[in-house]
Protein backbone atom coordinates (compact mmCIF):
# COMPACT_ATOMS: atom_id res chain seq x y z
CA UNK A 1 0.00 0.00 0.00
CA UNK A 2 0.85 3.08 -0.44
CA UNK A 3 2.52 5.55 2.38
CA UNK A 4 3.56 8.80 2.95
CA UNK A 5 6.76 10.59 4.53
CA UNK A 6 6.49 9.23 8.27
CA UNK A 7 6.86 12.28 11.16
CA UNK A 8 10.82 12.27 12.28
CA UNK A 9 11.29 12.24 7.54
CA UNK A 10 8.97 15.25 7.38
CA UNK A 11 11.77 16.56 10.14
CA UNK A 12 14.27 16.00 8.25
CA UNK A 13 12.74 17.75 5.16
CA UNK A 14 12.32 20.63 6.64
CA UNK A 15 15.68 20.75 8.17
CA UNK A 16 17.07 20.41 3.98
CA UNK A 17 14.91 22.92 3.08
CA UNK A 18 15.93 25.14 5.17
CA UNK A 19 19.35 24.46 4.48
CA UNK A 20 18.95 25.12 1.07
CA UNK A 21 18.83 28.87 2.14
CA UNK A 22 17.73 29.95 -1.64
CA UNK A 23 15.65 28.10 -4.56
CA UNK A 24 11.87 27.02 -4.06
CA UNK A 25 11.93 23.81 -5.65
CA UNK A 26 9.31 20.98 -4.20
CA UNK A 27 10.75 17.71 -2.08
CA UNK A 28 8.40 15.03 -2.36
CA UNK A 29 8.11 11.39 -1.78
CA UNK A 30 6.50 9.48 -3.15
CA UNK A 31 5.64 5.82 -2.90
CA UNK A 32 4.27 3.21 -5.09
CA UNK A 33 3.50 -0.58 -5.78
CA UNK A 34 6.48 -3.40 -5.14
CA UNK A 35 7.16 -5.45 -8.40
CA UNK A 36 10.21 -7.25 -6.42
CA UNK A 37 9.36 -7.94 -2.68
CA UNK A 38 12.38 -9.87 -1.72
CA UNK A 39 15.45 -6.85 -1.00
CA UNK A 40 18.49 -6.83 -3.01
CA UNK A 41 21.53 -7.72 -0.75
CA UNK A 42 24.18 -5.16 -0.67
CA UNK A 43 27.50 -4.44 -1.75
CA UNK A 44 30.63 -1.81 -1.37
CA UNK A 45 30.61 0.92 -3.57
CA UNK A 46 32.84 3.58 -4.49
CA UNK A 47 31.83 7.23 -3.13
CA UNK A 48 33.61 9.29 -5.96
CA UNK A 49 30.80 10.13 -8.49
CA UNK A 50 30.74 8.77 -11.72
CA UNK A 51 30.67 11.41 -14.44
CA UNK A 52 28.66 9.88 -17.13
CA UNK A 53 28.71 12.90 -19.71
CA UNK A 54 31.05 12.62 -22.11
CA UNK A 55 29.48 9.56 -23.40
CA UNK A 56 27.17 11.25 -25.64
CA UNK A 57 29.26 14.35 -27.67
CA UNK A 58 32.29 14.88 -28.71
CA UNK A 59 34.22 17.98 -27.65
CA UNK A 60 35.10 21.04 -29.19
CA UNK A 61 36.72 20.90 -32.62
CA UNK A 62 39.73 23.68 -33.10
CA UNK A 63 42.52 22.61 -35.59
CA UNK A 64 41.96 20.54 -38.78
CA UNK A 65 44.74 19.11 -40.61
CA UNK A 66 44.07 18.55 -44.25
CA UNK A 67 46.73 16.51 -45.93
CA UNK A 68 45.59 16.51 -49.65
CA UNK A 69 45.01 18.75 -52.20
CA UNK A 70 41.20 19.79 -52.01
CA UNK A 71 39.47 22.29 -53.69
CA UNK A 72 39.95 25.81 -51.88
CA UNK A 73 36.59 26.36 -50.67
CA UNK A 74 37.07 23.51 -48.62
CA UNK A 75 39.31 25.66 -46.23
CA UNK A 76 37.27 28.72 -46.97
CA UNK A 77 34.70 26.98 -45.80
CA UNK A 78 36.39 25.27 -42.60
CA UNK A 79 37.89 29.03 -41.85
CA UNK A 80 34.25 30.65 -42.06
CA UNK A 81 33.18 28.41 -39.57
CA UNK A 82 36.09 29.33 -37.26
CA UNK A 83 38.07 26.37 -37.44
CA UNK A 84 41.89 26.37 -37.82
CA UNK A 85 43.25 25.02 -40.89
CA UNK A 86 46.33 23.93 -41.39
CA UNK A 87 46.56 22.08 -45.62
CA UNK A 88 50.05 20.04 -45.85
CA UNK A 89 49.64 17.65 -48.98
CA UNK A 90 51.98 15.27 -49.56
CA UNK A 91 52.62 14.25 -46.19
CA UNK A 92 55.31 11.39 -45.73
CA UNK A 93 54.29 8.99 -42.88
CA UNK A 94 56.64 9.83 -40.60
CA UNK A 95 55.65 14.07 -41.02
CA UNK A 96 51.75 12.80 -40.96
CA UNK A 97 52.49 11.23 -37.22
CA UNK A 98 54.10 14.58 -36.06
CA UNK A 99 51.56 17.06 -37.79
CA UNK A 100 48.31 14.98 -36.34
CA UNK A 101 49.20 15.02 -32.84
CA UNK A 102 47.32 17.90 -31.84
CA UNK A 103 44.97 17.90 -34.80
CA UNK A 104 41.33 17.58 -33.31
CA UNK A 105 39.80 16.78 -37.65
CA UNK A 106 41.92 15.28 -40.42
CA UNK A 107 40.04 15.63 -43.60
CA UNK A 108 41.66 13.05 -46.64
CA UNK A 109 40.57 12.07 -49.99
CA UNK A 110 42.37 8.13 -50.98
CA UNK A 111 46.07 9.02 -50.90
CA UNK A 112 46.68 9.21 -47.38
CA UNK A 113 46.71 5.74 -44.88
CA UNK A 114 44.42 6.30 -42.32
CA UNK A 115 46.30 3.54 -39.68
CA UNK A 116 45.58 2.47 -36.67
CA UNK A 117 49.45 3.88 -35.84
CA UNK A 118 48.08 7.15 -37.28
CA UNK A 119 45.06 6.88 -35.15
CA UNK A 120 46.90 6.31 -31.86
CA UNK A 121 49.63 9.37 -32.39
CA UNK A 122 46.30 11.62 -33.05
CA UNK A 123 45.69 12.56 -29.52
CA UNK A 124 43.06 14.90 -30.05
CA UNK A 125 41.69 13.25 -33.27
CA UNK A 126 37.56 13.57 -33.33
CA UNK A 127 37.17 13.34 -36.81
CA UNK A 128 38.20 12.29 -39.69
CA UNK A 129 36.53 13.06 -43.18
CA UNK A 130 36.82 11.52 -45.85
CA UNK A 131 36.43 13.97 -49.87
CA UNK A 132 34.72 11.18 -51.61
CA UNK A 133 33.02 7.91 -50.86
CA UNK A 134 35.15 4.83 -50.11
CA UNK A 135 36.74 4.55 -46.60
CA UNK A 136 39.08 1.56 -47.61
CA UNK A 137 41.97 4.16 -46.90
CA UNK A 138 40.64 4.58 -43.12
CA UNK A 139 40.77 2.19 -40.52
CA UNK A 140 37.65 2.37 -39.66
CA UNK A 141 37.83 -0.34 -36.73
CA UNK A 142 40.84 1.50 -34.81
CA UNK A 143 38.91 4.80 -35.48
CA UNK A 144 35.78 3.18 -33.76
CA UNK A 145 37.42 1.82 -30.86
CA UNK A 146 39.06 5.26 -30.03
CA UNK A 147 36.10 6.75 -30.55
CA UNK A 148 37.31 8.63 -34.06
CA UNK A 149 33.72 9.68 -35.89
CA UNK A 150 34.39 8.69 -39.55
CA UNK A 151 32.25 10.51 -42.15
CA UNK A 152 32.71 10.70 -46.06
CA UNK A 153 31.03 12.45 -48.48
CA UNK A 154 28.72 9.64 -50.40
CA UNK A 155 26.96 12.11 -53.21
CA UNK A 156 29.98 14.46 -53.77
CA UNK A 157 31.83 12.29 -56.91
CA UNK A 158 28.54 10.26 -57.97
CA UNK A 159 28.13 11.75 -61.23
CA UNK A 160 31.60 11.51 -62.31
CA UNK A 161 32.24 7.97 -61.35
CA UNK A 162 28.62 7.52 -63.41
CA UNK A 163 29.63 9.22 -66.77
CA UNK A 164 33.65 7.93 -66.15
CA UNK A 165 31.95 3.91 -66.05
CA UNK A 166 29.93 4.51 -69.34
CA UNK A 167 32.34 6.46 -71.22
CA UNK A 168 34.45 3.30 -70.39
CA UNK A 169 31.34 0.97 -71.70
CA UNK A 170 31.11 3.14 -74.91
CA UNK A 171 35.01 2.67 -75.21
CA UNK A 172 35.40 -1.09 -75.21
CA UNK A 173 32.66 -1.10 -77.38
CA UNK A 174 34.38 0.73 -79.97
CA UNK A 175 38.31 0.49 -78.74
CA UNK A 176 38.31 4.25 -79.32
CA UNK A 177 41.63 4.34 -76.62
CA UNK A 178 43.35 1.61 -79.05
CA UNK A 179 42.48 3.08 -81.88
CA UNK A 180 43.62 6.59 -81.06
CA UNK A 181 46.88 5.47 -80.21
CA UNK A 182 47.34 3.76 -83.39
CA UNK A 183 46.10 7.05 -85.37
CA UNK A 184 49.35 8.72 -82.96
CA UNK A 185 51.86 5.92 -83.93
CA UNK A 186 51.19 6.84 -88.05
CA UNK A 187 48.86 3.93 -88.74
CA UNK A 188 45.10 3.91 -90.21
CA UNK A 189 43.82 0.29 -89.39
CA UNK A 190 40.00 0.87 -90.30
CA UNK A 191 39.35 -2.99 -90.31
CA UNK A 192 41.52 -3.93 -86.95
CA UNK A 193 39.79 -1.78 -84.62
CA UNK A 194 35.88 -3.29 -85.72
CA UNK A 195 33.49 -2.54 -82.63
CA UNK A 196 29.65 -3.74 -81.66
CA UNK A 197 26.42 -1.18 -81.08
CA UNK A 198 25.79 -0.83 -78.00
CA UNK A 199 21.93 -1.16 -78.90
CA UNK A 200 20.45 -4.32 -77.64
CA UNK A 201 22.83 -5.26 -75.51
CA UNK A 202 22.52 -6.41 -71.56
CA UNK A 203 23.97 -4.61 -69.29
CA UNK A 204 24.64 -6.27 -65.70
CA UNK A 205 25.23 -4.11 -63.30
CA UNK A 206 26.39 -4.94 -59.72
CA UNK A 207 25.42 -3.09 -56.83
CA UNK A 208 22.41 -0.60 -57.60
CA UNK A 209 23.11 2.28 -54.98
CA UNK A 210 23.61 6.58 -56.92
CA UNK A 211 26.46 5.63 -58.67
CA UNK A 212 25.18 2.06 -60.03
CA UNK A 213 21.72 3.49 -60.96
CA UNK A 214 23.26 6.42 -62.35
CA UNK A 215 24.61 4.22 -64.97
CA UNK A 216 21.90 1.82 -65.44
CA UNK A 217 19.60 5.30 -66.31
CA UNK A 218 22.22 6.63 -68.71
CA UNK A 219 23.15 3.20 -70.60
CA UNK A 220 19.34 2.50 -70.96
CA UNK A 221 19.48 5.92 -73.31
CA UNK A 222 22.02 4.00 -75.24
CA UNK A 223 19.16 1.03 -75.84
CA UNK A 224 21.08 -1.46 -73.50
CA UNK A 225 18.86 -3.98 -71.23
CA UNK A 226 19.74 -3.49 -67.74
CA UNK A 227 19.82 -6.42 -65.10
CA UNK A 228 21.38 -6.07 -61.96
CA UNK A 229 21.76 -7.54 -58.38
CA UNK A 230 21.79 -5.48 -55.53
CA UNK A 231 21.66 -7.48 -51.32
CA UNK A 232 19.68 -3.78 -49.97
CA UNK A 233 17.40 -2.72 -52.68
CA UNK A 234 14.80 -4.20 -53.83
CA UNK A 235 13.15 -5.60 -57.09
CA UNK A 236 11.00 -2.97 -56.51
CA UNK A 237 12.78 -0.29 -56.50
CA UNK A 238 15.41 -1.00 -58.80
CA UNK A 239 12.42 -1.46 -61.60
CA UNK A 240 11.43 1.97 -61.04
CA UNK A 241 14.85 2.82 -62.67
CA UNK A 242 14.79 0.69 -64.91
CA UNK A 243 16.39 -2.77 -63.44
CA UNK A 244 15.70 -6.20 -63.49
CA UNK A 245 17.05 -7.74 -60.33
CA UNK A 246 18.27 -11.49 -60.62
CA UNK A 247 20.26 -13.48 -58.68
CA UNK A 248 23.66 -13.47 -59.63
CA UNK A 249 23.31 -17.13 -60.68
CA UNK A 250 21.05 -16.11 -63.36
CA UNK A 251 23.04 -13.02 -64.54
CA UNK A 252 26.38 -14.42 -65.24
CA UNK A 253 24.96 -16.24 -68.84
CA UNK A 254 22.66 -13.65 -69.60
CA UNK A 255 25.10 -10.13 -70.04
CA UNK A 256 27.35 -9.08 -72.35
CA UNK A 257 28.97 -6.64 -70.31
CA UNK A 258 29.26 -6.27 -66.38
CA UNK A 259 29.77 -2.97 -64.29
CA UNK A 260 30.71 -3.04 -60.90
CA UNK A 261 29.53 -0.72 -58.21
CA UNK A 262 29.81 -2.68 -54.87
CA UNK A 263 31.84 -1.16 -51.83
CA UNK A 264 35.45 -3.82 -51.18
CA UNK A 265 33.99 -5.80 -48.49
CA UNK A 266 35.19 -9.17 -47.83
CA UNK A 267 31.71 -10.20 -49.29
CA UNK A 268 32.35 -8.85 -52.79
CA UNK A 269 36.39 -9.33 -52.84
CA UNK A 270 36.79 -11.33 -56.14
CA UNK A 271 32.78 -11.25 -56.35
CA UNK A 272 34.06 -11.80 -60.31
CA UNK A 273 36.61 -14.75 -60.36
CA UNK A 274 37.81 -17.95 -62.47
CA UNK A 275 34.52 -19.62 -61.08
CA UNK A 276 32.32 -16.62 -62.27
CA UNK A 277 33.99 -16.33 -65.81
CA UNK A 278 33.63 -19.56 -66.49
CA UNK A 279 29.95 -18.51 -66.08
CA UNK A 280 29.67 -16.01 -68.86
CA UNK A 281 29.24 -15.28 -72.32
CA UNK A 282 32.25 -15.85 -74.23
CA UNK A 283 33.57 -12.68 -74.80
CA UNK A 284 31.87 -10.79 -71.59
CA UNK A 285 33.29 -7.24 -71.56
CA UNK A 286 34.12 -5.88 -67.82
CA UNK A 287 34.49 -2.40 -66.51
CA UNK A 288 35.67 -1.88 -62.64
CA UNK A 289 35.54 1.80 -61.91
CA UNK A 290 34.56 0.99 -58.32
CA UNK A 291 37.09 0.02 -56.11
CA UNK A 292 40.00 -2.89 -56.49
CA UNK A 293 40.09 -6.40 -55.54
CA UNK A 294 36.61 -6.41 -56.64
CA UNK A 295 37.61 -7.94 -59.76
CA UNK A 296 40.41 -10.91 -59.19
CA UNK A 297 42.67 -9.54 -61.35
CA UNK A 298 44.68 -12.70 -61.85
CA UNK A 299 41.72 -14.42 -62.79
CA UNK A 300 40.80 -11.23 -65.36
CA UNK A 301 44.46 -11.77 -67.07
CA UNK A 302 43.33 -15.17 -66.86
CA UNK A 303 39.89 -14.80 -68.99
CA UNK A 304 41.16 -12.34 -71.28
CA UNK A 305 44.33 -14.45 -72.48
CA UNK A 306 41.73 -17.54 -73.35
CA UNK A 307 39.29 -15.33 -74.92
CA UNK A 308 36.67 -15.66 -71.87
CA UNK A 309 36.66 -12.01 -71.57
CA UNK A 310 36.63 -10.04 -74.56
CA UNK A 311 38.11 -6.74 -73.02
CA UNK A 312 38.27 -4.95 -69.59
CA UNK A 313 38.12 -0.71 -68.54
CA UNK A 314 40.00 -0.63 -65.29
CA UNK A 315 40.04 2.74 -63.44
CA UNK A 316 41.22 0.81 -59.66
CA UNK A 317 43.70 -1.98 -58.92
CA UNK A 318 44.29 -4.15 -55.84
CA UNK A 319 47.45 -2.02 -56.10
CA UNK A 320 47.82 1.47 -56.80
CA UNK A 321 49.59 2.00 -58.89
CA UNK A 322 50.02 -1.53 -60.18
CA UNK A 323 53.67 -3.21 -59.84
CA UNK A 324 52.44 -5.93 -61.92
CA UNK A 325 51.91 -4.27 -65.32
CA UNK A 326 50.61 -7.78 -67.87
CA UNK A 327 46.72 -6.55 -66.93
CA UNK A 328 48.04 -3.34 -67.80
CA UNK A 329 49.64 -3.80 -70.89
CA UNK A 330 47.14 -6.53 -72.28
CA UNK A 331 45.68 -4.88 -75.67
CA UNK A 332 42.20 -5.46 -74.65
CA UNK A 333 42.07 -3.63 -71.85
CA UNK A 334 41.76 0.34 -71.00
CA UNK A 335 43.19 1.74 -67.62
CA UNK A 336 42.89 5.22 -66.44
CA UNK A 337 45.00 6.17 -62.84
CA UNK A 338 41.97 5.78 -60.95
CA UNK A 339 40.52 9.24 -62.33
CA UNK A 340 35.97 8.27 -60.92
CA UNK A 341 36.27 11.41 -58.73
CA UNK A 342 39.27 13.52 -60.93
CA UNK A 343 36.62 15.94 -61.92
CA UNK A 344 36.63 19.73 -61.10
CA UNK A 345 33.10 19.26 -60.13
CA UNK A 346 33.34 16.49 -58.23
CA UNK A 347 36.32 17.96 -56.03
CA UNK A 348 34.42 21.24 -55.52
CA UNK A 349 31.72 18.87 -54.20
CA UNK A 350 33.57 17.01 -52.36
CA UNK A 351 35.60 19.82 -50.73
CA UNK A 352 32.74 21.65 -49.89
CA UNK A 353 30.46 18.84 -48.34
CA UNK A 354 33.47 17.41 -46.22
CA UNK A 355 34.00 20.75 -45.02
CA UNK A 356 30.36 21.95 -44.23
CA UNK A 357 30.08 18.32 -42.56
CA UNK A 358 32.45 19.19 -39.92
CA UNK A 359 31.52 22.75 -39.51
CA UNK A 360 27.80 21.32 -38.86
CA UNK A 361 29.62 18.84 -36.70
CA UNK A 362 31.87 21.39 -34.61
CA UNK A 363 28.72 24.21 -34.30
CA UNK A 364 26.21 20.77 -32.84
CA UNK A 365 24.03 22.00 -36.00
CA UNK A 366 24.53 17.94 -37.01
CA UNK A 367 25.69 14.86 -38.71
CA UNK A 368 25.69 13.26 -42.10
CA UNK A 369 27.35 11.37 -44.12
CA UNK A 370 28.84 9.43 -41.32
CA UNK A 371 30.17 5.83 -41.60
CA UNK A 372 30.73 4.32 -38.45
CA UNK A 373 28.12 5.69 -35.74
CA UNK A 374 24.84 6.39 -36.80
CA UNK A 375 23.48 6.72 -33.42
CA UNK A 376 25.79 10.26 -32.79
CA UNK A 377 23.93 11.62 -35.64
CA UNK A 378 20.79 11.19 -34.12
CA UNK A 379 22.21 13.00 -30.86
CA UNK A 380 22.42 15.65 -32.65
CA UNK A 381 18.75 15.69 -33.66
CA UNK A 382 16.68 18.15 -30.93
CA UNK A 383 13.85 15.85 -30.02
CA UNK A 384 16.59 12.66 -29.44
CA UNK A 385 19.12 14.03 -27.61
CA UNK A 386 17.11 14.32 -24.06
CA UNK A 387 16.17 10.55 -24.78
CA UNK A 388 19.83 9.65 -25.18
CA UNK A 389 20.76 11.68 -22.10
CA UNK A 390 17.97 9.51 -20.52
CA UNK A 391 19.77 6.33 -22.09
CA UNK A 392 22.99 7.15 -20.91
CA UNK A 393 21.76 8.15 -17.73
CA UNK A 394 20.15 4.70 -17.37
CA UNK A 395 22.74 2.65 -18.58
CA UNK A 396 25.20 4.40 -15.49
CA UNK A 397 22.80 3.71 -13.12
CA UNK A 398 22.23 -0.03 -13.82
CA UNK A 399 25.97 -0.30 -14.06
CA UNK A 400 26.11 1.25 -10.29
CA UNK A 401 22.92 -0.87 -8.95
CA UNK A 402 24.18 -3.90 -10.44
CA UNK A 403 27.93 -3.33 -9.57
CA UNK A 404 28.72 -4.98 -12.84
CA UNK A 405 29.86 -4.85 -16.25
CA UNK A 406 30.02 -8.40 -17.80
CA UNK A 407 26.47 -10.32 -18.79
CA UNK A 408 23.75 -9.73 -20.89
CA UNK A 409 21.68 -6.64 -20.78
CA UNK A 410 18.14 -5.97 -22.25
CA UNK A 411 17.32 -2.73 -23.24
CA UNK A 412 13.57 -2.57 -24.33
CA UNK A 413 11.84 0.39 -25.86
CA UNK A 414 7.90 0.86 -25.18
CA UNK A 415 5.17 2.75 -27.07
CA UNK A 416 5.30 3.89 -30.85
CA UNK A 417 7.32 7.16 -30.15
CA UNK A 418 10.60 5.01 -29.45
CA UNK A 419 9.62 2.15 -32.47
CA UNK A 420 12.90 3.67 -34.14
CA UNK A 421 15.15 4.43 -31.29
CA UNK A 422 16.84 1.42 -30.31
CA UNK A 423 19.69 2.10 -32.69
CA UNK A 424 20.71 5.31 -31.25
CA UNK A 425 19.24 5.14 -27.68
CA UNK A 426 21.09 1.38 -27.47
CA UNK A 427 24.71 2.71 -28.01
CA UNK A 428 23.64 5.45 -25.28
CA UNK A 429 23.10 2.94 -22.54
CA UNK A 430 26.20 0.65 -23.27
CA UNK A 431 28.37 4.12 -22.98
CA UNK A 432 26.51 4.61 -19.68
CA UNK A 433 27.08 1.03 -18.39
CA UNK A 434 30.67 1.71 -19.49
CA UNK A 435 31.20 4.87 -17.99
CA UNK A 436 33.48 5.11 -15.22
CA UNK A 437 34.94 1.75 -15.88
CA UNK A 438 38.79 1.58 -17.58
CA UNK A 439 38.47 2.96 -20.66
CA UNK A 440 39.92 6.19 -21.56
CA UNK A 441 36.83 7.66 -23.16
CA UNK A 442 33.27 6.12 -24.14
CA UNK A 443 31.42 7.82 -26.99
CA UNK A 444 28.64 6.44 -29.06
CA UNK A 445 30.90 6.38 -31.39
CA UNK A 446 32.60 3.36 -29.52
CA UNK A 447 30.66 2.08 -27.01
CA UNK A 448 29.32 -0.92 -28.96
CA UNK A 449 32.47 -2.38 -29.22
CA UNK A 450 34.00 -1.54 -26.10
CA UNK A 451 30.80 -3.29 -24.54
CA UNK A 452 31.44 -6.19 -26.82
CA UNK A 453 35.28 -6.27 -25.30
CA UNK A 454 34.17 -5.91 -22.14
CA UNK A 455 32.18 -8.72 -22.07
CA UNK A 456 28.89 -7.46 -22.14
CA UNK A 457 25.87 -8.32 -24.59
CA UNK A 458 23.08 -5.81 -25.26
CA UNK A 459 20.31 -6.85 -26.85
CA UNK A 460 17.26 -4.61 -28.26
CA UNK A 461 13.27 -5.32 -27.59
CA UNK A 462 10.53 -2.88 -28.89
CA UNK A 463 6.81 -3.02 -28.18
CA UNK A 464 4.46 -0.53 -29.35
CA UNK A 465 1.79 -1.12 -26.45
CA UNK A 466 2.62 2.06 -24.69
CA UNK A 467 3.26 2.31 -20.72
CA UNK A 468 0.65 3.87 -19.62
CA UNK A 469 -2.99 3.94 -20.97
CA UNK A 470 -3.32 7.16 -23.13
CA UNK A 471 0.09 7.69 -22.97
CA UNK A 472 1.63 10.03 -25.80
CA UNK A 473 5.14 9.16 -24.67
CA UNK A 474 7.74 6.54 -24.96
CA UNK A 475 9.56 4.51 -21.93
CA UNK A 476 13.12 3.00 -21.84
CA UNK A 477 13.75 -0.31 -19.53
CA UNK A 478 16.95 -1.65 -19.16
CA UNK A 479 17.79 -4.84 -17.22
CA UNK A 480 20.56 -7.71 -16.43
CA UNK A 481 19.19 -10.36 -17.15
CA UNK A 482 19.38 -13.09 -14.37
CA UNK A 483 19.64 -10.27 -12.23
CA UNK A 484 16.58 -8.44 -10.28
CA UNK A 485 18.04 -5.14 -11.65
CA UNK A 486 15.96 -3.11 -13.67
CA UNK A 487 15.74 0.51 -14.40
CA UNK A 488 13.23 2.52 -15.99
CA UNK A 489 12.54 6.41 -17.19
CA UNK A 490 11.06 8.35 -19.67
CA UNK A 491 11.32 12.22 -20.14
CA UNK A 492 9.15 14.80 -19.55
CA UNK A 493 9.62 17.75 -21.57
CA UNK A 494 13.41 17.72 -22.32
CA UNK A 495 14.38 16.61 -19.14
CA UNK A 496 15.24 12.58 -18.83
CA UNK A 497 13.41 10.93 -15.33
CA UNK A 498 13.67 8.18 -13.36
CA UNK A 499 10.50 6.15 -12.32
CA UNK A 500 11.73 2.69 -11.15
CA UNK A 501 15.06 0.95 -9.61
CA UNK A 502 14.25 -2.54 -9.42
CA UNK A 503 10.91 -2.73 -9.15
CA UNK A 504 10.59 0.21 -6.48
CA UNK A 505 8.75 2.97 -8.11
CA UNK A 506 8.75 6.45 -8.06
CA UNK A 507 5.16 8.22 -8.26
CA UNK A 508 7.48 11.56 -8.73
CA UNK A 509 9.74 10.52 -11.63
CA UNK A 510 13.23 11.84 -10.28
CA UNK A 511 15.28 14.13 -12.95
CA UNK A 512 18.29 12.55 -13.88
CA UNK A 513 20.57 15.52 -14.47
CA UNK A 514 23.47 17.04 -12.68
CA UNK A 515 25.03 15.96 -9.26
CA UNK A 516 22.68 12.85 -7.55
CA UNK A 517 22.96 10.77 -4.49
CA UNK A 518 21.21 7.50 -4.55
CA UNK A 519 20.76 5.55 -1.64
CA UNK A 520 18.64 2.11 -0.52
CA UNK A 521 18.00 2.74 3.69
CA UNK A 522 15.49 0.81 5.60
CA UNK A 523 11.77 2.84 5.24
CA UNK A 524 11.20 3.01 9.01
CA UNK A 525 14.86 4.88 9.65
CA UNK A 526 14.71 8.32 8.80
CA UNK A 527 18.51 8.85 10.23
CA UNK A 528 19.95 8.46 6.75
CA UNK A 529 18.18 12.03 5.59
CA UNK A 530 18.85 13.38 8.75
CA UNK A 531 22.21 12.62 8.63
CA UNK A 532 22.36 13.33 5.21
CA UNK A 533 20.91 17.33 5.73
CA UNK A 534 23.53 17.65 8.75
CA UNK A 535 26.23 16.98 6.01
CA UNK A 536 25.12 18.84 3.38
CA UNK A 537 24.89 21.99 5.77
CA UNK A 538 28.45 21.45 6.90
CA UNK A 539 29.90 21.46 3.46
CA UNK A 540 28.07 24.39 1.56
CA UNK A 541 26.35 22.26 -0.63
CA UNK A 542 22.42 22.80 -1.03
CA UNK A 543 19.89 20.25 -1.81
CA UNK A 544 17.87 20.60 -5.06
CA UNK A 545 15.44 18.02 -4.93
CA UNK A 546 14.35 14.63 -2.96
CA UNK A 547 12.79 12.02 -4.36
CA UNK A 548 11.86 8.73 -2.65
CA UNK A 549 10.71 5.14 -4.04
CA UNK A 550 8.19 2.92 -3.34
CA UNK A 551 8.71 0.21 -0.29
CA UNK A 552 10.23 -3.14 -1.52
CA UNK A 553 10.85 -5.39 1.39
CA UNK A 554 10.69 -2.31 3.85
CA UNK A 555 13.16 -0.93 1.37
CA UNK A 556 12.92 2.19 0.42
CA UNK A 557 15.54 4.13 -2.55
CA UNK A 558 16.15 8.02 -2.09
CA UNK A 559 17.60 9.75 -4.99
CA UNK A 560 19.00 13.51 -4.22
CA UNK A 561 19.66 16.04 -6.48
CA UNK A 562 22.68 18.49 -5.21
CA UNK A 563 24.60 21.42 -5.99
CA UNK A 564 27.54 19.74 -6.11
CA UNK A 565 28.95 16.25 -5.21
CA UNK A 566 30.00 15.27 -1.48
CA UNK A 567 33.44 14.53 -0.86
CA UNK A 568 32.96 11.61 1.40
CA UNK A 569 30.32 9.72 1.90
CA UNK A 570 32.13 7.78 5.04
CA UNK A 571 29.28 9.56 7.50
CA UNK A 572 26.37 8.62 5.54
CA UNK A 573 27.39 4.43 4.69
CA UNK A 574 26.77 2.98 8.26
CA UNK A 575 23.41 4.28 7.76
CA UNK A 576 22.35 3.12 4.84
CA UNK A 577 22.40 -0.57 3.03
CA UNK A 578 24.03 0.82 -0.12
CA UNK A 579 25.03 4.17 -1.42
CA UNK A 580 26.58 6.25 -4.55
CA UNK A 581 27.28 9.46 -6.37
CA UNK A 582 26.26 10.07 -10.03
CA UNK A 583 27.76 13.51 -11.68
CA UNK A 584 25.18 13.44 -15.24
CA UNK A 585 25.74 16.09 -17.37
Amino acid sequence: MDTGPNEPEKRALLAALLARRRGSRSLSAECGESRHPRPIPSRPVPSRPVRAGRAMALGKLQKVLISESLDPCCREILEAGGLRVQEKPGLSKEELLREIRDCDGLIVRSATKVTAEVLEAAERLQVVGRAGTGVDNVDVEAATRKGVLVMNTPTGNSLSAAELTCGMIMCLARQIPQAAASMKEGKWDRKKYMGMELNGKTLAVLGLGRIGREVATRMQAFGMKTIGYDPIITPEVSATFGVEQLPLDQIWPRCDFITVHTPLLPSTTGLLNDSTFAKCRRGVQVVNCARGGIVDESALLRALQSGQCGGAALDVFTQEPPKDRDLVNHPNVISCPHLGASTREAQSRCGKEIAMQIVDMATGKGLTGVVNAQALSKAFAPQTKPWIALARALGTVLHMVGKQVQGSMQVCTLGTPLREAGSYLTPAVAAGMLAGGTQKEVTLVNAMLLAQEAGLKVTTTHSDVPPEPDSSTGLVQVSLEGTPHRVTGTVQGSTPVLREINGATFKQPAPLSGPLLIYRAKASDPTALAALTGLLGKMGIQLQSYHSSSTVGGEQWSIVGLSAPLSNLSELKPRVIEIFQLHLL
